[in-house]
């Protein structure tokens, strides 16, 4: 069953994974026993894996979804970037996923690398990316579109962004994943909006567990732009790590305690936040796993995401 096909049912749950740069971290997340098949243990209906900027570590996002797929517990899904890539690479990319048997992807314009200034290849666009997929491959693809309730931090504006989800909606999109937002009155005026301009597609909502400082931080603020609502900035400043949490070697006594209590208010802070998502009227939560195990699963199983299969 396509991915488009869960959602026309009921709600979907799932996954993100990265492919690992070492071998060891390999064998952790696709090993006999590791943390894809422990995943699989909660009935996940997909999961995705992540590529670097520049199409970097393509042939271990491969060799995880041909784990996926091999397996056969969910659908694998693969993220698919514009970064460096010509018309004739994309088509031959592209149809090598579609002999692994992976017809699910995640189509994105994709992070620029450090001193770029555009993707250094044919398409600069998701929306391009779209259009070009259909034409050359039809329905082969179920193709998910990254959605920003806070808007894309180098669009000129919400209404803009919105605009261009719209067009990779009529482009042949067939369901969006949302970027990261922890500002839910944001995200609820963001899917009133979409939905007044048209767009019908289901929204697949991206979580990122709450577990560390510094991930937490850097993870709304290198890339995405996240506004930081208060209760989750209270987080952070009471169990502040001194100097700061992106010190190797704190001269903080308490470091250990301040991590573990961060990580159980951020763990708490998480599941609320999933209820919350889940009373707008969403239609799937997809949460990333950061190749662990433990904490996701207890998170699915508090927010009650096993009862959606």
């Amino acid at each position: 069953m396509s991915v488009k096909e869960i959602f026309d049912r009921r709600n979907a749950f799932s996954f993100e994974v990265f492919p690992p740069k070492t071998d060891v971290g390999m064998e952790k997340l696709c090993g006999e026993g590791g943390v894809l098949d422990q995943l699989y243990t909660l009935n996940p209906d997909y999961i995705s894996c992540t590529y670097g900027a520049g199409g970097t570590n393509v042939g271990k996002n491969l060799e995880v979804l041909d784990k996926i797929q091999k397996d056969g517990k969910c659908v694998p899904v693969t993220h698919f970037t514009c970064i460096g890539n010509t018309k004739e690479g994309i088509k031959e990319q592209l149809q090598t996923y579609l002999d692994h048997g992976i017809n699910h992807m995640l189509a994105l314009r994709g992070d620029l690398p450090f001193g770029w200034t555009g993707t250094g290849g044919d398409l600069h666009y998701a929306t391009e990316l779209v259009k070009f997929v259909r034409q050359e491959f039809g329905d082969k693809f179920t193709i998910a579109v990254a959605g920003s309730p806070e808007g894309h931090i180098q669009c000129r504006s919400l209404e803009a962004d919105i605009a261009f989800l719209k067009q990779k909606q009529d482009n042949g999109a067939d369901y969006i994943m949302t970027q990261l937002c922890w500002d839910m009155d944001q995200f609820r005026y963001w899917l009133d909006a979409i939905r007044a301009a048209g767009i019908w597609l289901p929204v697949d909502v991206g979580i990122m567990p709450i577990l560390d400082q510094a991930a937490t931080i850097n993870m709304a603020l290198s890339r995405n732009g996240c506004v930081m609502p208060r209760a989750l900035c209270e987080i952070i400043s009471k169990n502040w790590i001194f100097p700061n949490p992106f010190v190797k070697d704190p001269f903080d006594a308490n470091v250990e305690q301040k991590k573990a209590d961060f990580k159980k208010a951020g763990i708490e802070y998480t599941i609320n936040q999933i209820d919350e998502y889940r009373a707008c009227g969403i239609n799937g939560i997809h949460l990333y796993a950061l190749n662990k195990y433990e904490d996701v699963a207890y998170i699915a199983k508090a927010a009650g995401l096993l009862d959606l299969i």
